[in-house]
């Protein structure tokens, strides 16, 4: 029986994240538009913020080995769960998930914090997210380090087509089980999966995208949603992604096109989802100064596979020190 806090809206049992390895965070509850949202708070009180944003279909545990280095380093390590992931209330309809929404929730928790002088870490919808929160208040945002993610973004007539040609072309689609998913290998056979299912396999997901073989790891990942009536969020996440392309072209043009501030662009180079696109590129060429290393041997989810290394490459830029690419061996 699904727990209901509300017509509409679930929330997880708090048992579902008993003893999760590796994850003895203290949760913190801020309520954001009628939803209870989560975040984690580490570290010291009067240290410079880091903001750790997930994607889908993860939470705030992708970014448990993480937070251990950078709070002990000082850092004041911040790290929400979108509405519809990790120990944040659920809606149950797909229609309740809007970009502009999350863009807003998460402005409004990093307002409501008052952080200033941010880190802000994205990837995967982390960054599509991420990047536009810092677009909405760039004065609170030092930096930026992005990671296998993007902002998709177009003008004039190819962004009033561009939503409505993938939407048709995930209707085309259909529905569909996630083997045939795996054997039409496109990006809009993702997108209608997710969305035309009613139960993500995000156990089967997180193994062959994150190289996950522990099996106590992916009781973790799955910990949020004990059905498929709460995967709502995360099975709309993905056709999402392009509805909001000319919003985010002014995102570019009007901010980090003109970012003068320091910008590592971290990117793996065996990520199935970014790899035979432009999407680090286009942050190296188009945001001024920035930077760029790759880390070598590693997929989709870097916080999973090398995520220790990972927060001390953030840490090192922070401090200002050079950063350098590295491999998982």
């Amino acid at each position: 029986m699904a727990e209901e806090v509300r017509p509409g809206v679930l929330r997880t049992p708090d048992t579902r994240f008993e003893n999760l390895k590796d994850f003895a965070f203290a949760p913190s509850y801020m309520e954001i538009d009628g939803l209870r949202i989560h975040y984690i708070d580490e570290g010291p009180k009067d240290g410079a913020p880091v903001l750790l944003l997930h994607g889908q279909p993860t939470w705030g545990y992708l970014f448990r080995t993480m937070i251990p280095v950078l709070a002990e380093a000082g850092h004041r390590v911040i790290v929400p769960d979108m509405a519809g992931f990790g120990r944040s209330d659920k809606p149950v309809n797909k229609t309740d998930y809007t970009y502009p929404k999350h863009v807003a929730m998460m402005s409004e928790l990093v307002t409501r914090l008052d952080l200033r002088d941010v880190t802000f870490f994205g990837q995967d919808w982390g960054g599509l997210v991420g990047l536009r929160v810092v677009a909405a208040t760039p004065e609170r945002f030092s930096r930026i380090v992005v990671s296998n993610t993007g902002l998709i973004s177009a003008e004039g007539i190819r962004a009033a087509i561009g939503y409505p040609l993938l939407k048709l072309a995930v209707w085309w689609q259909g529905p569909m089980t996630i083997d045939d998913m795996v054997e039409r290998e496109s990006f809009t056979s993702w997108i209608a999966y997710a969305y035309y299912g009613t139960d993500l396999a995000v156990g089967r997901l997180m193994r062959q995208m994150g190289q996950i073989t522990d099996a106590d790891i992916i009781a973790g990942y799955e910990a949020p949603f004990p059905s498929g009536e709460y995967k709502a969020g995360a099975q709309v996440f993905p056709y999402l992604i392009q509805s909001q392309l000319s919003e985010n072209a002014s995102a570019w043009k009007n901010v980090f096109e003109k970012w003068e501030k320091p910008f590592l662009v971290a990117f793996t180079d065996e990520d199935p989802v970014s790899s035979g696109t432009d999407m680090a590129e286009q942050f190296e060429n188009r945001v001024p100064g920035a930077s760029r290393i790759v880390i070598k041997g590693v997929g989709h989810f870097v916080q999973e596979e090398v995520g220790p290394q990972l927060a001390s490459v953030i840490d090192d830029f922070i401090r200002g020190r050079a950063v350098e690419g590295f491999s998982k061996h």
